[in-house]
Protein backbone atom coordinates (compact mmCIF):
# COMPACT_ATOMS: atom_id res chain seq x y z
CA UNK A 1 0.00 0.00 0.00
CA UNK A 2 2.83 2.19 0.97
CA UNK A 3 5.04 1.11 -2.19
CA UNK A 4 1.59 2.42 -4.55
CA UNK A 5 1.40 5.36 -2.88
CA UNK A 6 4.83 6.65 -2.97
CA UNK A 7 5.31 4.86 -6.89
CA UNK A 8 2.39 6.90 -7.57
CA UNK A 9 3.42 10.12 -6.22
CA UNK A 10 6.70 9.53 -8.32
CA UNK A 11 4.55 9.22 -11.13
CA UNK A 12 2.81 11.75 -10.35
CA UNK A 13 5.94 14.34 -10.34
CA UNK A 14 7.46 13.50 -13.52
CA UNK A 15 4.32 13.94 -15.25
CA UNK A 16 4.42 17.42 -13.64
CA UNK A 17 7.79 18.02 -14.60
CA UNK A 18 7.17 16.74 -18.38
CA UNK A 19 4.32 18.61 -18.34
CA UNK A 20 6.21 22.06 -17.37
CA UNK A 21 9.09 21.14 -19.19
CA UNK A 22 6.86 20.89 -22.82
CA UNK A 23 5.08 23.97 -21.84
CA UNK A 24 8.63 25.79 -21.44
CA UNK A 25 9.92 24.62 -24.81
CA UNK A 26 6.54 25.16 -27.01
CA UNK A 27 6.26 28.93 -24.76
CA UNK A 28 9.91 29.33 -25.78
CA UNK A 29 9.15 28.46 -29.32
CA UNK A 30 6.84 31.62 -29.77
CA UNK A 31 10.17 33.45 -29.31
CA UNK A 32 10.24 34.74 -33.40
CA UNK A 33 6.14 34.72 -34.02
CA UNK A 34 6.40 37.41 -31.06
CA UNK A 35 9.36 39.33 -32.29
CA UNK A 36 7.02 39.41 -35.87
CA UNK A 37 10.32 37.84 -37.70
CA UNK A 38 9.40 34.60 -40.13
CA UNK A 39 10.89 31.33 -38.58
CA UNK A 40 10.91 27.56 -39.49
CA UNK A 41 8.61 25.48 -36.97
CA UNK A 42 10.57 23.71 -34.57
CA UNK A 43 10.11 20.69 -32.67
CA UNK A 44 10.72 19.87 -29.56
CA UNK A 45 13.45 18.95 -28.20
CA UNK A 46 16.21 20.36 -30.75
CA UNK A 47 14.36 22.93 -31.88
CA UNK A 48 15.33 23.23 -36.31
CA UNK A 49 18.19 21.55 -35.75
CA UNK A 50 18.79 17.36 -35.49
CA UNK A 51 19.89 15.33 -32.79
CA UNK A 52 23.49 15.55 -32.89
CA UNK A 53 23.92 12.10 -31.94
CA UNK A 54 22.18 10.64 -34.80
CA UNK A 55 23.22 12.98 -37.20
CA UNK A 56 23.22 11.76 -40.95
CA UNK A 57 24.68 15.11 -42.80
CA UNK A 58 26.79 18.06 -41.69
CA UNK A 59 25.20 20.90 -40.09
CA UNK A 60 25.91 23.41 -42.80
CA UNK A 61 24.37 20.97 -45.12
CA UNK A 62 21.08 21.33 -43.49
CA UNK A 63 21.05 24.94 -43.02
CA UNK A 64 21.75 25.23 -46.73
CA UNK A 65 18.74 23.53 -47.40
CA UNK A 66 16.65 25.89 -44.75
CA UNK A 67 18.48 28.93 -46.46
CA UNK A 68 17.48 27.75 -50.26
CA UNK A 69 13.71 27.50 -48.65
CA UNK A 70 13.76 30.79 -46.98
CA UNK A 71 15.35 32.65 -49.92
CA UNK A 72 12.90 31.26 -52.43
CA UNK A 73 10.08 32.79 -50.25
CA UNK A 74 11.71 35.94 -50.28
CA UNK A 75 12.86 36.03 -46.87
CA UNK A 76 15.90 38.08 -46.07
CA UNK A 77 16.19 36.75 -42.86
CA UNK A 78 14.51 34.11 -40.80
CA UNK A 79 14.55 33.09 -36.99
CA UNK A 80 15.84 29.72 -36.28
CA UNK A 81 16.02 27.52 -32.74
CA UNK A 82 19.32 25.39 -31.43
CA UNK A 83 17.20 23.48 -29.04
CA UNK A 84 16.65 26.27 -26.67
CA UNK A 85 18.27 28.97 -27.93
CA UNK A 86 16.70 31.46 -30.80
CA UNK A 87 19.16 32.00 -33.07
CA UNK A 88 19.11 34.59 -35.99
CA UNK A 89 19.70 33.47 -39.48
CA UNK A 90 20.41 36.56 -41.48
CA UNK A 91 19.96 35.60 -46.04
CA UNK A 92 19.98 38.60 -47.18
CA UNK A 93 23.93 40.12 -47.74
CA UNK A 94 23.40 43.87 -46.99
CA UNK A 95 21.97 42.65 -43.53
CA UNK A 96 25.03 40.53 -43.17
CA UNK A 97 27.27 43.43 -44.22
CA UNK A 98 25.65 45.40 -41.64
CA UNK A 99 26.54 42.77 -38.85
CA UNK A 100 29.69 42.25 -39.63
CA UNK A 101 30.77 45.84 -40.45
CA UNK A 102 28.47 48.50 -40.60
CA UNK A 103 26.89 47.82 -37.45
CA UNK A 104 29.49 45.74 -35.73
CA UNK A 105 28.87 47.93 -32.53
CA UNK A 106 26.07 45.74 -31.77
CA UNK A 107 27.83 42.39 -32.68
CA UNK A 108 31.01 42.78 -31.33
CA UNK A 109 31.18 38.73 -29.63
CA UNK A 110 30.84 35.44 -31.53
CA UNK A 111 28.64 33.92 -28.52
CA UNK A 112 31.68 31.18 -28.10
CA UNK A 113 31.71 29.30 -24.77
CA UNK A 114 35.04 30.11 -23.02
CA UNK A 115 35.26 29.88 -19.42
CA UNK A 116 39.08 31.92 -19.02
CA UNK A 117 39.38 30.64 -14.92
CA UNK A 118 39.06 27.01 -15.22
CA UNK A 119 39.89 26.19 -19.03
CA UNK A 120 42.43 28.99 -19.63
CA UNK A 121 43.21 27.93 -23.24
CA UNK A 122 39.25 28.13 -24.30
CA UNK A 123 39.86 32.26 -23.70
CA UNK A 124 41.65 32.83 -26.78
CA UNK A 125 41.26 35.82 -29.60
CA UNK A 126 38.47 33.56 -31.44
CA UNK A 127 36.00 32.80 -28.74
CA UNK A 128 36.28 36.01 -26.20
CA UNK A 129 34.53 39.30 -26.83
CA UNK A 130 33.96 42.83 -25.49
CA UNK A 131 36.32 45.19 -24.56
CA UNK A 132 38.86 41.95 -23.51
CA UNK A 133 38.79 41.05 -27.19
CA UNK A 134 39.28 44.70 -28.70
CA UNK A 135 42.42 44.98 -26.10
CA UNK A 136 43.73 41.84 -27.32
CA UNK A 137 42.94 41.96 -30.95
CA UNK A 138 44.90 45.50 -31.18
CA UNK A 139 48.46 43.82 -29.55
CA UNK A 140 47.89 40.84 -31.38
CA UNK A 141 47.08 42.58 -35.20
CA UNK A 142 50.48 43.59 -35.85
CA UNK A 143 52.31 40.23 -35.60
CA UNK A 144 50.24 39.24 -38.86
CA UNK A 145 51.88 42.16 -40.97
CA UNK A 146 53.09 41.19 -44.11
CA UNK A 147 56.88 41.96 -42.64
CA UNK A 148 56.19 39.67 -39.97
CA UNK A 149 54.81 37.03 -42.36
CA UNK A 150 58.57 37.72 -44.27
CA UNK A 151 60.74 37.10 -41.42
CA UNK A 152 58.54 33.20 -40.27
CA UNK A 153 58.69 32.27 -43.74
CA UNK A 154 61.92 30.65 -44.00
CA UNK A 155 60.33 28.53 -40.67
CA UNK A 156 57.97 27.52 -43.21
CA UNK A 157 60.52 26.42 -45.54
CA UNK A 158 62.48 24.73 -43.59
CA UNK A 159 59.59 21.95 -42.59
CA UNK A 160 59.21 20.98 -46.04
CA UNK A 161 62.10 18.52 -46.67
CA UNK A 162 60.29 15.88 -44.38
CA UNK A 163 57.17 16.63 -46.17
CA UNK A 164 58.22 15.71 -49.46
CA UNK A 165 60.48 12.99 -48.47
CA UNK A 166 56.87 11.75 -47.20
CA UNK A 167 55.29 12.20 -50.74
CA UNK A 168 58.14 10.11 -52.37
CA UNK A 169 58.59 7.61 -50.01
CA UNK A 170 54.61 6.80 -50.83
CA UNK A 171 55.14 7.42 -54.88
CA UNK A 172 58.00 4.80 -54.80
CA UNK A 173 56.61 2.69 -53.00
CA UNK A 174 53.31 2.70 -55.23
CA UNK A 175 51.19 3.61 -52.13
CA UNK A 176 48.52 5.59 -52.31
CA UNK A 177 48.82 8.85 -50.23
CA UNK A 178 46.22 9.84 -47.61
CA UNK A 179 47.23 13.51 -48.45
CA UNK A 180 44.88 15.15 -45.58
CA UNK A 181 46.95 12.97 -43.07
CA UNK A 182 50.25 14.24 -44.97
CA UNK A 183 49.44 17.78 -45.10
CA UNK A 184 48.08 17.07 -41.64
CA UNK A 185 51.95 16.19 -40.37
CA UNK A 186 53.15 19.04 -42.78
CA UNK A 187 51.33 22.02 -41.09
CA UNK A 188 51.55 20.33 -37.75
CA UNK A 189 55.17 20.91 -37.48
CA UNK A 190 54.87 24.89 -39.68
CA UNK A 191 52.43 25.89 -36.82
CA UNK A 192 54.49 23.68 -33.92
CA UNK A 193 57.54 25.76 -35.18
CA UNK A 194 56.20 28.93 -35.13
CA UNK A 195 53.50 29.02 -32.40
CA UNK A 196 55.85 27.35 -30.13
CA UNK A 197 59.29 27.51 -31.27
CA UNK A 198 59.78 23.58 -31.42
CA UNK A 199 60.24 20.90 -33.60
CA UNK A 200 57.01 18.60 -33.51
CA UNK A 201 58.30 15.52 -35.33
CA UNK A 202 55.23 15.03 -37.23
CA UNK A 203 56.79 13.18 -39.72
CA UNK A 204 59.24 11.22 -38.32
CA UNK A 205 57.59 10.42 -35.27
CA UNK A 206 54.48 8.37 -35.49
CA UNK A 207 52.95 9.24 -31.82
CA UNK A 208 54.11 12.84 -32.33
CA UNK A 209 52.35 14.71 -29.51
CA UNK A 210 51.69 17.73 -31.31
CA UNK A 211 50.26 15.59 -34.00
CA UNK A 212 47.79 13.60 -31.29
CA UNK A 213 46.64 16.19 -29.16
CA UNK A 214 46.03 18.51 -32.60
CA UNK A 215 44.46 15.39 -34.11
CA UNK A 216 42.32 14.57 -30.89
CA UNK A 217 41.26 18.00 -30.38
CA UNK A 218 38.82 17.69 -33.72
CA UNK A 219 37.86 13.90 -32.91
CA UNK A 220 33.92 14.27 -32.05
CA UNK A 221 32.99 12.21 -29.31
CA UNK A 222 29.57 11.19 -27.43
CA UNK A 223 30.82 12.98 -24.39
CA UNK A 224 31.80 15.96 -26.22
CA UNK A 225 29.42 16.69 -28.24
CA UNK A 226 26.54 16.22 -24.79
CA UNK A 227 28.55 18.50 -22.94
CA UNK A 228 28.98 20.85 -26.36
CA UNK A 229 24.85 21.37 -26.31
CA UNK A 230 24.96 21.70 -22.20
CA UNK A 231 27.70 24.79 -23.08
CA UNK A 232 26.30 26.66 -25.35
CA UNK A 233 22.69 26.61 -24.73
CA UNK A 234 23.09 27.49 -20.66
CA UNK A 235 27.04 29.14 -20.99
CA UNK A 236 26.71 31.29 -17.52
CA UNK A 237 25.51 28.04 -15.61
CA UNK A 238 28.17 26.28 -17.06
CA UNK A 239 30.73 28.51 -16.02
CA UNK A 240 29.22 28.40 -12.44
CA UNK A 241 29.73 24.40 -12.25
CA UNK A 242 33.23 25.48 -13.56
CA UNK A 243 32.73 23.58 -16.74
CA UNK A 244 35.60 23.25 -19.41
CA UNK A 245 36.04 23.26 -23.24
CA UNK A 246 39.22 21.71 -23.61
CA UNK A 247 40.27 18.09 -22.74
CA UNK A 248 42.00 18.26 -19.85
CA UNK A 249 45.05 15.97 -20.96
CA UNK A 250 45.22 18.77 -24.14
CA UNK A 251 45.03 21.38 -21.82
CA UNK A 252 47.63 20.33 -19.47
CA UNK A 253 50.22 19.37 -22.46
CA UNK A 254 49.70 22.66 -23.93
CA UNK A 255 50.04 24.83 -21.45
CA UNK A 256 53.32 22.72 -19.92
CA UNK A 257 54.66 23.55 -23.11
CA UNK A 258 54.06 27.42 -23.09
CA UNK A 259 55.24 27.98 -19.74
CA UNK A 260 58.86 25.61 -19.95
CA UNK A 261 59.34 27.52 -23.83
CA UNK A 262 58.53 30.75 -22.13
CA UNK A 263 60.87 30.28 -18.84
CA UNK A 264 63.99 28.58 -21.43
CA UNK A 265 63.38 32.13 -23.47
CA UNK A 266 63.30 34.41 -20.33
CA UNK A 267 65.82 32.93 -18.61
CA UNK A 268 68.25 32.15 -21.37
CA UNK A 269 67.54 35.60 -23.38
CA UNK A 270 66.89 33.06 -26.31
CA UNK A 271 65.01 34.89 -29.14
CA UNK A 272 63.51 33.27 -32.29
CA UNK A 273 61.85 34.72 -35.38
CA UNK A 274 57.90 33.31 -34.30
CA UNK A 275 54.84 33.99 -33.13
CA UNK A 276 55.76 32.85 -29.68
CA UNK A 277 58.20 35.29 -30.20
CA UNK A 278 56.42 37.73 -30.88
CA UNK A 279 54.17 37.19 -28.00
CA UNK A 280 56.73 36.94 -25.14
CA UNK A 281 57.42 40.51 -26.34
CA UNK A 282 54.38 41.51 -26.14
CA UNK A 283 54.21 40.17 -22.67
CA UNK A 284 57.45 41.52 -21.73
CA UNK A 285 56.40 45.43 -22.56
CA UNK A 286 56.10 46.49 -18.68
CA UNK A 287 59.35 46.06 -16.04
CA UNK A 288 58.66 43.17 -13.68
CA UNK A 289 58.39 43.40 -10.30
CA UNK A 290 60.07 40.78 -7.80
CA UNK A 291 57.13 38.49 -7.69
CA UNK A 292 57.44 37.80 -11.84
CA UNK A 293 55.54 39.82 -14.65
CA UNK A 294 51.88 41.06 -13.38
CA UNK A 295 49.35 41.54 -16.11
CA UNK A 296 48.11 45.50 -15.55
CA UNK A 297 46.03 45.40 -18.51
CA UNK A 298 48.75 46.04 -21.29
CA UNK A 299 50.86 43.39 -21.30
CA UNK A 300 49.84 39.13 -21.83
CA UNK A 301 49.74 36.61 -19.01
CA UNK A 302 51.65 33.36 -19.48
CA UNK A 303 47.85 31.83 -19.92
CA UNK A 304 46.85 34.39 -22.19
CA UNK A 305 50.01 33.20 -24.54
CA UNK A 306 49.03 29.72 -23.95
CA UNK A 307 45.44 30.71 -25.03
CA UNK A 308 46.58 32.09 -28.51
CA UNK A 309 49.70 29.78 -29.14
CA UNK A 310 46.73 27.21 -28.70
CA UNK A 311 43.97 28.46 -31.42
CA UNK A 312 46.96 29.75 -33.53
CA UNK A 313 47.98 25.97 -33.83
CA UNK A 314 44.73 24.14 -33.83
CA UNK A 315 42.73 26.75 -36.43
CA UNK A 316 46.16 27.10 -38.32
CA UNK A 317 47.18 23.03 -38.75
CA UNK A 318 43.92 21.82 -39.50
CA UNK A 319 42.02 24.86 -41.65
CA UNK A 320 45.17 25.04 -43.83
CA UNK A 321 45.69 21.26 -44.46
CA UNK A 322 41.97 20.65 -45.09
CA UNK A 323 42.17 23.58 -47.72
CA UNK A 324 45.70 21.92 -49.14
CA UNK A 325 43.48 18.50 -49.08
CA UNK A 326 40.56 20.05 -50.89
CA UNK A 327 42.79 22.10 -53.58
CA UNK A 328 44.86 19.06 -54.84
CA UNK A 329 41.17 16.91 -54.92
CA UNK A 330 39.87 19.77 -56.82
CA UNK A 331 43.46 19.95 -59.10
CA UNK A 332 43.44 16.49 -59.63
CA UNK A 333 39.77 15.87 -61.03
CA UNK A 334 40.74 19.22 -63.29
CA UNK A 335 44.05 18.33 -64.90
CA UNK A 336 44.15 21.01 -67.18
CA UNK A 337 43.70 23.65 -64.24
CA UNK A 338 46.34 21.38 -62.63
CA UNK A 339 49.15 22.42 -65.30
CA UNK A 340 48.06 25.97 -65.49
CA UNK A 341 48.95 26.49 -61.87
CA UNK A 342 52.13 24.66 -62.37
CA UNK A 343 52.93 26.82 -65.42
CA UNK A 344 52.53 29.45 -63.44
CA UNK A 345 55.06 28.29 -60.65
CA UNK A 346 57.48 27.18 -63.06
CA UNK A 347 57.44 30.72 -64.55
CA UNK A 348 57.77 32.52 -61.89
CA UNK A 349 60.26 30.56 -60.00
CA UNK A 350 62.41 30.84 -63.04
CA UNK A 351 62.66 34.53 -62.14
CA UNK A 352 63.60 34.13 -58.68
CA UNK A 353 66.34 31.75 -59.74
CA UNK A 354 64.28 28.59 -59.12
CA UNK A 355 64.28 29.38 -55.26
CA UNK A 356 60.65 29.55 -53.59
CA UNK A 357 61.08 33.26 -51.40
CA UNK A 358 58.06 35.12 -50.34
CA UNK A 359 58.24 37.34 -52.91
CA UNK A 360 57.73 34.50 -55.56
CA UNK A 361 54.95 33.22 -53.02
CA UNK A 362 53.30 36.76 -53.96
CA UNK A 363 53.07 36.58 -57.69
CA UNK A 364 51.63 33.30 -58.44
CA UNK A 365 48.07 35.12 -58.55
CA UNK A 366 46.22 32.21 -60.70
CA UNK A 367 46.86 30.05 -57.59
CA UNK A 368 45.11 32.85 -55.30
CA UNK A 369 41.94 32.26 -57.46
CA UNK A 370 42.01 28.47 -57.06
CA UNK A 371 42.69 28.94 -53.52
CA UNK A 372 39.84 30.98 -53.79
CA UNK A 373 37.54 28.71 -55.22
CA UNK A 374 38.91 26.26 -52.78
CA UNK A 375 37.19 27.88 -50.30
CA UNK A 376 34.53 28.62 -51.69
CA UNK A 377 33.67 25.24 -52.22
CA UNK A 378 34.62 23.78 -49.00
CA UNK A 379 34.87 26.66 -46.49
CA UNK A 380 37.29 25.18 -43.53
CA UNK A 381 34.61 26.56 -41.24
CA UNK A 382 31.13 26.71 -43.17
CA UNK A 383 29.10 28.44 -40.54
CA UNK A 384 30.28 31.61 -38.45
CA UNK A 385 28.38 33.01 -35.95
CA UNK A 386 27.80 36.69 -33.77
CA UNK A 387 26.35 37.32 -30.76
CA UNK A 388 24.17 40.63 -30.05
CA UNK A 389 25.73 42.67 -27.40
CA UNK A 390 23.14 45.43 -27.26
CA UNK A 391 19.53 45.61 -28.37
CA UNK A 392 19.75 46.16 -32.48
CA UNK A 393 17.06 47.32 -34.73
CA UNK A 394 17.27 45.94 -38.51
CA UNK A 395 16.98 49.12 -40.39
CA UNK A 396 13.60 49.77 -42.52
CA UNK A 397 12.24 47.07 -40.63
CA UNK A 398 10.22 47.10 -37.59
CA UNK A 399 11.84 44.45 -35.87
CA UNK A 400 14.55 44.57 -33.10
CA UNK A 401 17.36 41.41 -32.11
CA UNK A 402 17.32 41.04 -28.44
CA UNK A 403 20.71 41.43 -26.63
CA UNK A 404 22.32 38.03 -26.17
CA UNK A 405 20.93 36.59 -29.53
CA UNK A 406 22.79 34.87 -31.53
CA UNK A 407 23.34 35.25 -35.07
CA UNK A 408 24.05 32.33 -37.64
CA UNK A 409 26.17 33.35 -41.06
CA UNK A 410 25.20 30.43 -43.83
CA UNK A 411 28.35 31.17 -45.13
CA UNK A 412 28.31 27.29 -46.99
CA UNK A 413 25.10 27.95 -48.46
CA UNK A 414 26.02 31.76 -49.62
CA UNK A 415 29.43 30.34 -51.17
CA UNK A 416 26.66 27.79 -53.06
CA UNK A 417 24.28 29.85 -53.69
CA UNK A 418 23.00 30.25 -57.31
CA UNK A 419 22.77 33.81 -57.82
CA UNK A 420 26.06 34.62 -56.78
CA UNK A 421 27.85 31.38 -58.20
CA UNK A 422 26.23 29.83 -61.81
CA UNK A 423 26.55 25.92 -61.55
CA UNK A 424 27.84 26.36 -57.72
CA UNK A 425 29.39 22.59 -58.10
CA UNK A 426 31.89 23.32 -60.63
CA UNK A 427 35.08 23.98 -59.71
CA UNK A 428 36.24 27.56 -61.88
CA UNK A 429 39.04 29.53 -60.55
CA UNK A 430 38.10 32.17 -62.99
CA UNK A 431 35.04 33.49 -60.89
CA UNK A 432 37.82 34.86 -58.86
CA UNK A 433 39.36 37.38 -61.55
CA UNK A 434 39.29 41.21 -60.59
CA UNK A 435 36.37 41.36 -63.30
CA UNK A 436 34.07 38.93 -62.01
CA UNK A 437 34.45 39.79 -58.50
CA UNK A 438 33.55 43.11 -59.11
CA UNK A 439 30.13 41.76 -60.39
CA UNK A 440 29.54 40.06 -57.15
CA UNK A 441 28.47 41.58 -53.64
CA UNK A 442 32.04 42.21 -51.82
CA UNK A 443 30.20 39.68 -48.63
CA UNK A 444 29.31 36.35 -51.41
CA UNK A 445 32.96 34.84 -50.23
CA UNK A 446 33.87 35.25 -46.88
CA UNK A 447 36.03 31.61 -46.12
CA UNK A 448 37.46 34.11 -43.33
CA UNK A 449 34.64 36.01 -42.19
CA UNK A 450 34.19 39.43 -42.46
CA UNK A 451 34.77 43.31 -41.20
CA UNK A 452 36.60 43.24 -37.43
CA UNK A 453 36.75 40.03 -36.31
CA UNK A 454 38.15 38.95 -39.76
CA UNK A 455 40.67 35.74 -39.18
CA UNK A 456 43.41 37.40 -37.86
CA UNK A 457 45.62 34.66 -39.19
CA UNK A 458 44.28 34.48 -42.65
CA UNK A 459 47.45 35.84 -44.19
CA UNK A 460 49.65 33.28 -42.84
CA UNK A 461 47.55 30.63 -43.67
CA UNK A 462 47.23 31.73 -47.01
CA UNK A 463 51.06 31.79 -47.52
CA UNK A 464 51.87 28.11 -45.81
CA UNK A 465 49.33 26.75 -48.36
CA UNK A 466 50.78 28.20 -51.33
CA UNK A 467 54.07 27.33 -49.95
CA UNK A 468 52.79 23.34 -49.49
CA UNK A 469 51.15 23.37 -53.32
CA UNK A 470 54.03 24.80 -54.61
CA UNK A 471 56.51 22.98 -53.42
CA UNK A 472 54.03 19.65 -54.31
CA UNK A 473 53.12 20.45 -57.89
CA UNK A 474 56.28 21.88 -58.94
CA UNK A 475 57.58 18.54 -58.80
CA UNK A 476 54.31 15.81 -58.79
CA UNK A 477 51.09 15.12 -60.99
CA UNK A 478 48.74 14.28 -58.77
CA UNK A 479 45.83 11.87 -59.66
CA UNK A 480 42.27 10.85 -57.90
CA UNK A 481 43.15 7.21 -56.41
CA UNK A 482 39.99 4.67 -56.21
CA UNK A 483 40.12 4.31 -52.72
CA UNK A 484 39.27 8.10 -52.80
CA UNK A 485 34.70 7.75 -52.28
CA UNK A 486 33.39 9.62 -54.64
CA UNK A 487 31.52 11.76 -55.09
CA UNK A 488 32.84 13.30 -51.74
CA UNK A 489 31.02 12.93 -48.45
CA UNK A 490 31.35 15.59 -46.03
CA UNK A 491 31.74 14.01 -42.32
CA UNK A 492 28.89 14.37 -40.58
CA UNK A 493 30.28 15.60 -36.97
CA UNK A 494 33.52 17.44 -38.27
CA UNK A 495 33.86 21.05 -37.17
CA UNK A 496 36.15 21.70 -40.12
CA UNK A 497 34.82 20.43 -43.12
CA UNK A 498 36.69 17.56 -43.88
CA UNK A 499 35.54 14.02 -46.47
CA UNK A 500 34.31 11.00 -45.24
CA UNK A 501 36.98 8.14 -45.86
CA UNK A 502 40.06 11.11 -46.83
CA UNK A 503 40.88 11.79 -49.96
CA UNK A 504 43.49 9.36 -51.20
CA UNK A 505 46.08 11.06 -54.14
CA UNK A 506 48.29 8.88 -56.71
CA UNK A 507 51.57 11.15 -57.27
CA UNK A 508 53.53 10.97 -60.43
CA UNK A 509 57.06 12.92 -60.44
CA UNK A 510 57.78 14.98 -63.06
Amino acid sequence: MVFDSLFGNIISIAVTLVSIIIVYYKWTYQYWKRRNLPYLEPSIPFGNSVNPLRRKEHSSIRLKRTYDYMKSKGWKHCGLFTVLTPTYLVIDLDYLKNIMTKDFQYFVDRGIYHNEKDDPLSAHLFAIGGQKWRNLRTKLTPTFTSGKMKAMFQTLVDCVPNFVDKIESDRVNEKPIDIKEALGCFTTDIIGSCAFGLDCNAFEEENSPFREYGRKFFIPTFSGMVRGIFLANFPNLARTLGLSLTPKDISDFFIKVVNDTVTYREKNNFTRKDFMQLLIDLKNNKLATENGYKHDGNTLTNDEIAAQSFVFFIAGFETSSTTMTFALYELSKNQEIQDKVRDEINTVLAKHGGKITYEAIQEMKYMDLVLNETLRKYPPLPVLTRKCVKEYKIPDEDIIIEKGTIIAIPVLAIHYDEDYYPVPENFDPERFTEENRSKRHNYAHIPFGEGPRICIGARFGLMQSKVGLTFLLKSYKFKVNRRTVEPLKIKANSFILSAEGEVWLDAEKI
